[in-house]
Order: C-alpha cells, then structure tokens, then sequence
C-alpha cells in the first residue's frame, strides 16, 4: 500500500536519488545535501509549530511504499512564497502602438516582471518515481496536498498557486531561456537552475531587464515555448486543471512554463471532501468504492487510497490494514473523497 506522510531525516538519500533523477529545470529540489538537509529540517520544524496564520512554512512530504519500505515519490506545500525574498514571474500583457494619423493600430504581447504572488500559497515539489506511474498513484501524490490544505486551513493563504515545469528538450535546453540568457545573463540553464534552487535570486534583480519584454521580439523557438509544459509535467497539469487551478498569464522568468491558480476553498478535492468517524472492519467491496482518506493529524499526517464502505452519514468502514496504514482507530475522524473528485454518499438499507 502507498501512504503520504511527512518526510524524516531518515529519508534523506531517497530526496537525494529524486533530486538527481528529476533532472534540470525540478529547481525546488537541487542537487546539494546541504540544502537537502535543510529542507528536511524546515519541514520538520513548521509541522512542529502551533500556528494561526501562514508564514514561511514548508511541508514536504514522502510517498512510501509500505511493502517495500521505498520512497517512491515526493511532494510538498510552501505556506507563503516571496515573504523574505522576491518571487518573480513575468505576466503576458497587451499593449497598442497606435497612430492616427497614419491608421496603424498594433497590439502587441509584452512580458511585465512582477512580484504578484506574494504571500500565495504554493503545492510544489511533486515528482513521482518513473514505474509508479500508473493507476491512482499520481492522484494520490497531488491530491493528498489538498486534503492537508482542508484539515489545516489556517496556516495557508486562500490563494493557492503552482508552478510548472516548463518545455525543454531531452538535452534539458530550454528554448525560452537559450533566448533570455543569451541576451541578459551569459549562463546557461542548468546553472541558472541551480543557482535558484540554491535560494540565490540576486541575480534575478541586478541581471533581470527591468522594462517589458516584446515577445515579437523572442525567437520562434522561445515564443512558442510560453506557457507551455515539460512533457513530463503535463500530466500534474492536467490534474491540477481538474481540481479548478487556472492559467492566467503567469509564466516563469527561467523556462516560460505556466503558472496556475486557485481559491483554497473552490478546489473541488477540499470542496467536495467529508469529515467521517471512522469503523474499522471488513469492506463490503460491492458497496465500497476507492477514496482518498486522510487521517487529519498534523506532525503524524497520512492519507492512502482505498476502497472504503459509508454506511452512514457521518460513518465509514475501512479495512483493519488501511486503518494501521494511516493510525486511525474505531471512532477517529477521518476525511475522504472519491478518487475522481466528487463525494457520493451511500448508505445503508
């Protein structure tokens, strides 16, 4: 059985082996055990903290496979991003060159730098092992985040954002950035990739072009790049797209790729979630249907996928191996929603 939970110190060298198989352009996971560490440690300590609004917290989170005992994915939640530095995006605009006098009206797309997602929340970090990729795995990887989100409200803002790996070729070249580098910065991807991993933005403020970028102005390769994902991330995408996360016209500044949105309490996964006390005993699979099911505890936080049986408004059974999965016993409140989104009661005659 696979379960979320929060990450340890122990699992220090299975973030280390994700981070490398990422691959350039993950920044959020950089290639270096001094920040690797530091991530584990931060995590640890915001699940630790007592608090009544978001700061600077950030929870990372591990999928185990609990038969094997192997790490086979992560993903994370950042409480509010750019508090204690700037967090850039560029914003897709229009502007109108015009002469009257001359008849011409042009509209023209400019990329504007802009800090307008401060103190957003963020789901980030989510990388799931090459051979779990199938069935509910990737459901269960992104859509854990936001049962975490629902049972803790108060330590996260109600917009919630998350940014997408950008395209890049199967070298890692980013055609958005071949442009942009090449023109401002001198350095190529993997650098300036890592360098933002690292937590150095510095170079972002003194090397960033300060006035609108013309995207006429872009090659062919670096226009056609915006907005658009890695091949790999198209599928977080489309998940995220499920959950109501919009695309408003917010890309990266490095590799062009999206970034989407959403109001905390609109996301159908925390909508469309329910608060039941938990039985445990044997499911009744003809009546059961497969749920996400949370176990609604902070520092020892699990969610799993199963089959679960309502039996009445406010009850659920769950198998006795799910119940030791997520530490839940008979009479816990648990919260659950189907795996396809959308909560259906069933009772029993």
């Amino acid at each position: 059985m696979l379960v979320i939970r929060p990450i340890t110190q122990e699992d220090y060298p299975a973030l280390y082996e994700i981070a490398v198989e990422s691959g350039v352009g993950f920044t959020s996971l950089p290639v270096n055990e001094e920040i690797l560490h530091n991530k584990i440690d931060c995590s640890q300590e915001s699940f630790a903290k007592a608090i009544n609004e978001p700061g600077e917290e950030s929870y990372l989170f591990v999928l185990e496979d609990t038969d094997s005992g192997e790490i086979v994915g992560t993903t994370a939640i950042s409480s509010g991003v750019g508090l204690s530095a700037p967090f850039y995006h560029y914003h897709r605009s229009v502007v109108v060159h015009a002469s009257q006098e001359l008849s011409i009206h042009n509209k023209m797309e400019v990329l504007i730098l802009c800090n307008h997602y401060t103190g957003s929340t963020e789901v980030c970090t989510l990388y799931l092992k090459e051979p779990y990729r199938q069935g509910t795995n990737g459901r269960l990887l992104s859509k854990s985040r936001f049962l975490f989100l629902a049972d803790f409200p108060e330590r996260f803002s109600s917009r919630v954002i998350a940014e997408m790996r950008g395209y890049s070729d199967e070298k890692g070249n980013s055609p958005f950035w071949s442009w942009l580098g090449e023109h401002f910065f001198k350095m190529d991807f993997a650098r300036a990739d890592y360098m933002v991993g690292m937590g150095n933005k510095v170079f972002i403020a003194e090397l960033m072009p300060k006035y609108p970028l013309y995207v006429n102005l872009l090659s062919p390769e670096a226009k056609a790049a915006i907005s658009q994902v890695h091949p790999k991330t198209a599928p977080a995408l489309r998940l995220l797209e499920k959950e109501g996360f919009k695309h408003v016209g917010y890309i990266d500044i490095f590799d062009g790729g999206p970034t989407v949105e959403a109001e905390l309490s609109q996301i159908n996964s925390i909508r469309n979630s329910r608060l039941k006390v938990v039985k445990v005993g044997k499911v009744d699979e003809k009546l059961g249907e497969p749920h996400l099911i949370s176990n609604r505890q902070l520092k020892d936080y699990r969610c799993g996928i199963d089959t679960i049986q309502v039996i009445e408004h406010d009850r659920v059974i769950i198998s006795p191996k799910l119940a030791e999965t997520l530490q839940l016993q008979d009479g816990d409140s648990a919260r659950i929603v189907a795996v396809d989104g959308y909560y259906r009661e069933r009772y029993r005659l």
